[in-house]
């Protein structure tokens, strides 16, 4: 049985190659999920609902959803989205404008951009002013000064859950506690204050049992790609599966669905020893797996994936498909354990992790997926994921035996994304890899 692909045309201020772009039904449905989401945003004002900005890493996604009449926002997801579009770089110099440096992250300067120009979201509708600014704090300092800005922007209140560093590796029972109580004394009371509503803890557990549900099936769509042939991309692929379970839908029954219907499709790609799709169809025969650290460059999405399945290279794990929650090291959400369960999910996000635990996981996923080569994308405007890379290149090629590879770009500023010279490093980089394999012959 082979899985669906559905044929898409680009939009308008997305001019592509060819006619039209292919994506399996699963990235038709993702892109559906969050249209809607953008549509209820929209809507607030007629409907009642009240709005908590919130990230991605870390997030209380379903304790937002317990209150019924509450919407998260993830300034990260709107400036990717933009970025897909080809919005950001008037956003990203509109920041600059106001006396913002190059160096700051890209998605700071997305945002504020954004908001200076009418907060404009990526469905072309407006985004609605913060209610609630909830500062969720993983081991990412640029989030804590991310929303001082917003806080002046919104004159919003802030709601604080600062989650400690994994310096030594290890989550303590003293670290579980703070959390918990901060949890209790600082967030709950806040989103209670803005919703007008109780909090009711009966309608949490039923959203972590959701979100339970949903980690069993993503981890098994992630897992297909210990097979050879892999049937999915763990990097470019895994941007759409992740999507409703790193925002706005985890712990909602569209999420059970979604990803309930997911793996059924990677399973029948994986029976019939189909590849990944690729935005030009079915990827040809698989050359190289790859492990990749970092996020991907969101202006030139599809050239940077089409410099990959050009060469027939798949990525078979990614840290970026980690970086809201490590699911595929064990964890899940606990409704016996509630707060407990959001606390721990906050600890495990990739960003959290010291650098002798980020190494440890991507030398783990090198062998465990048969890997034949470690690429690092390096971000420049992103210091939680850059600092220590090359270190951690060493430390992987070291521990493996395979050869690393290094590019650089950017999140969602176009200037920093150069075409011809990542693609003439990625090309050198699979020859690279081609020798070590006949000296290893």
């Amino acid at each position: 049985m082979s899985a669906q692909v559905t044929r898409i045309k680009p939009e308008a201020d997305q001019p592509l190659p060819g006619n039209e772009v292919q994506k399996e039904r699963s990235m038709v449905l993702q892109k559906e999920m969050i249209a809607s989401h953008y549509k209820a945003l929209a809507a607030s004002a007629e409907t009642g609902c009240k709005v908590v900005y919130t990230f991605v890493p870390g997030n209380l996604n379903e304790l937002i959803g317990s209150f019924d009449n509450l919407l998260p926002v993830h300034p990260e997801i709107n400036a990717l989205q933009n970025a897909m579009r080809k919005r950001t770089g008037k956003m990203v110099l509109e920041a600059e404008k106001l006396g913002h440096s190059e160096d700051v992250c890209a998605y700071v300067k997305a945002d504020i951009g954004m908001a200076r120009s009418g907060n404009i979201g990526p469905s072309g509708t407006r985004i609605p002013d913060p209610h609630l600014l909830l500062l969720s704090y993983t081991g990412c300092f640029t989030f804590l000064k991310w929303f001082e800005l917003l806080r002046e922007e919104y004159n919003a209140p802030v709601a604080m859950l600062h989650t400690p560093y994994q310096g030594d590796g290890i989550v303590t029972d003293s670290m579980r506690a703070y959390m918990v109580r901060q949890i209790k004394e600082e967030v709950i009371p806040k989103l209670e204050k803005v919703s007008g509503r109780k909090f009711d803890i009966d309608k949490l557990r039923e959203m972590l049992a959701r979100s339970r549900q949903a980690e069993d099936d993503l981890v098994a769509v992630l897992e297909s790609a210990k097979n050879v042939p892999s049937p999915i991309d763990a990097y470019f692929g895994a941007v759409y599966y992740i999507g409703p379970i790193f925002s706005a839908f985890r712990g909602t029954e569209a999420a059970v669905e979604y990803y309930r219907e997911l793996r059924k499709e990677v399973e029948a790609r994986l029976a019939a020893g189909q590849g990944p799709v690729t935005p030009e169809g079915e990827m040809g025969p698989e050359r190289y797996r790859l492990v990749v650290e970092g996020p991907p460059n969101w202006t030139s999405f599809r050239d940077f994936w089409k410099m990959f399945y050009d060469e027939g290279a798949v990525v078979v794990a990614s840290s970026y498909a980690k970086v809201g929650g490590l699911y595929d090291q064990g964890f899940r959400h606990d409704p016996e354990h509630p707060l407990e369960s959001l606390a721990d999910y906050c600890f495990g996000c990739y960003t959290n992790l010291n650098l002798p635990s980020r190494v440890a996981l991507l030398s783990k996923y090198v062998r465990e997926y048969q890997a034949d080569g470690f690429l690092i994308n390096s971000i420049k405007s992103c210091n939680s994921f850059s600092a220590g890379q090359l270190l951690i290149l060493r430390e992987v090629e070291q521990r493996t035996g395979i050869a690393g590879g290094f590019v650089e770009s950017d999140l969602v500023d176009p200037r920093y994304f150069s075409g011809a010279n990542i693609k003439t490093r990625m090309e050198s980089y699979f020859q690279m890899i081609e020798q070590k394999r006949k000296g290893a012959a």
